[in-house]
């Protein structure tokens, strides 16, 4: 729990926020110049992260691997599909909670790679918050509504990407199983397939949605909260693979 407060205070928009508070309070205490130059830090740093050109390299830096060739999955012995967070309502469903919009866009691609394949799927994701069903549970029960399909393993216990493939290969040795189709967004998978390979399992890397070019012209100089977003995720991501090397978890 102490390493997610680090990790949101860390990282955009809160790490702002924090410069221009202790900014702000250096100015009070009469310490001008530094107090002005941590309020310049946190305006300027907010601005640049929300430039579509400085998202959309952020994002790209990430990205290390090409799309899966359906030929490569003839390989492989399980389609792996990692949970990316929940909606906390899923009225629209009628469901108490939802897959989030990205673990949406997995099931999808991962659907439509287990019909190319005929490969059984593992859903991995549990509960971060004491949620009543765990991340795995949700996915399993939209793959069946949505998509007729359904997993042969579900993994339910782990509460990040680390534990999703430290209980995700504990599940494929008993089963007998080492070589996995990684589903995940490209920027995802930068950190995803080292921590499962750690974990003694081949992967081959299935990535979806990759970074789009930003706009010509004048508006990929404009800040917008899209790219903003999408930064912060890309840093996210770089803070969470060098926490993972630091654990020595990759």
């Amino acid at each position: 729990m102490m390493i997610n407060l680090l990790k949101y205070l860390l990282l955009p928009p809160a790490i702002q926020a924090i410069a221009v508070l202790f900014g702000l309070l250096l100015i009070w205490l009469g310490r001008r110049f530094l107090g002005g130059m941590l309020v310049l830090f946190a305006g300027a740093s907010l601005w640049l992260l929300g430039l579509p050109v400085v998202s959309y390299s952020l994002q790209q830096s990430l990205e290390h691997f090409p799309p899966v060739s359906i030929e490569a999955l003839s390989s492989a012995d399980v389609i792996v599909v990692l949970g990316g967070g929940r909606a906390y309502d899923g009225s629209e469903y009628g469901w108490p909670d939802a897959p989030s919009e990205q673990t949406i866009s997995r099931l999808a691609y991962s659907a439509f790679l287990q019909r190319e394949s005929g490969l059984p799927m593992l859903l991995t994701g549990g509960r971060v918050y004491g949620e009543d069903y765990s991340e795995a549970e949700l996915m399993q029960r939209l793959l069946k509504s949505g998509f007729d399909l359904s997993a042969e393993w579900i993994e339910d216990r782990s509460r990040n990407t680390y534990e999703n493939a430290a209980f995700s290969a504990e599940m494929l040795r008993e089963a007998g199983l080492s070589q996995v189709v990684l589903v995940s967004q490209a920027w995802h998978l930068n950190r995803a397939v080292p921590v499962f390979e750690a974990q003694g399992l081949q992967v081959l890397p299935a990535p979806i949605q990759y970074a789009t070019p930003p706009p010509e012209g004048l508006v990929r100089w404009l800040p917008t909260a899209y790219y903003f977003r999408q930064s912060a995720q890309a840093l996210h991501e770089k803070l969470g693979l060098l926490v993972y090397q630091l654990m020595k978890r990759i």
